[in-house]
């Protein structure tokens, strides 16, 4: 018999053979519409259990079927949620900085469950210590540019702006914005920020039919050399019909295919050093489909890493 511990399905590697490590940032304090993305790790892990380890896309396996130590996709360790005082933002993100600083230091790859999308602040900090010429790949519904939303500079509406005190211009690649205030989408306009409005087809190419000449290709070519690259994933980049159980729902989003194959673009091309999907909020979902449309994400996201 084993102990009854529950960890997202097929992530059960043993600590010292795990290539990546997930943990979870239950913290949503800051959220600006509808709070609950807290309970999104530990409802993953829970309702993992009704979805295949197997992925018919990729035909790639979470678990090592001849229990050999020989895995289809990546090596996993579950480290689960980790504690977080709900009253402070500045000490959420001193303890997950702690907890991502440890996966670092062991050589592993930290990918964190959200919680709100400021929970990527505190890992993003301790990666940009460690890789200096890092970028970031940003898959979201919001721009995250505001320098403060009501006069608080940590907030989920703000996060990719502080990200941005860290790293400068040039450096942030953002997917899919459809949403944010007029100064926002002027930041990014302004060169701040590689934005692509509105669709995810820079990173996968153009669609089936297209005959313009006007798509340029993979807008991260450039990242494929083994720059570092954090890929943070907002779920709200998915359309509400598709992803409801979330705080700030956005309509005109993108399809649950279009975003399986971005994740597979980005994972099989870049070198991911550090990466987070955030904003499942549960609650707001009674029917649990958003629940398994982020579980369904989280794994194409594992099997997609390349070795």
């Amino acid at each position: 018999m084993k102990q009854n511990i529950e960890t997202f399905i097929g992530c059960d590697a043993d600590y010292e053979e795990a290539k990546v490590v997930l943990f979870g940032a239950p913290f949503d304090s800051t959220t600006s519409y509808r709070p609950g993305a807290r309970f999104g790790s530990a409802a993953m892990r829970h309702e993992s259990y009704g979805i295949e380890t197997y992925s018919p896309y990729l035909d790639r396996d979470l678990i090592d079927p001849n229990d050999e130590g020989k895995y289809d996709g990546i090596a996993v360790f579950d480290s689960g949620d980790i504690e977080l005082p709900m009253g402070s933002a500045e000490m959420a993100l001193d303890a997950i900085s702690r907890h991502t600083a440890e996966i670092l230091d062991d050589g592993k790859i930290p990918l964190m469950l959200g919680g709100e999308h400021l929970v990527t602040l505190g890992a993003f900090r301790e990666v940009a210590k460690r890789y200096p010429d890092v970028h970031i790949i940003h898959f979201d519904a919001h721009a995250d540019l505001r320098n403060d939303y009501l006069g608080v500079q940590l907030s989920h509406a703000c996060v990719i702006r502080r990200c941005h005190d860290i790293v400068g211009d040039g450096r942030i690649h953002q997917f899919g914005i459809r949403s944010g205030e007029r100064a926002e989408w002027q930041f990014a306009r302004a060169g701040h920020t590689d934005l692509h409005p509105f669709s995810l087809q820079d990173i996968t190419g153009p669609t089936h039919g297209d005959t313009t000449g006007e798509h340029k290709g993979c807008a991260i070519e450039a990242l494929a050399d083994g720059t570092p690259v954090y890929f943070t994933i907002d779920l709200d980049v998915l359309d509400p019909s598709v992803f409801p159980g979330t705080g700030t729902p956005e309509a005109g989003g993108v399809t649950f295919e279009e975003l399986r194959k971005a994740i597979h673009t980005v994972c099989s091309r870049c070198n991911i050093v550090a990466a987070d999907i955030n904003e499942l909020a549960p609650t707001l979902d009674t029917s649990g489909v958003s629940t398994a449309v982020a579980c369904k994400v989280l794994r194409e996201f594992l099997l997609s890493m390349r070795q």
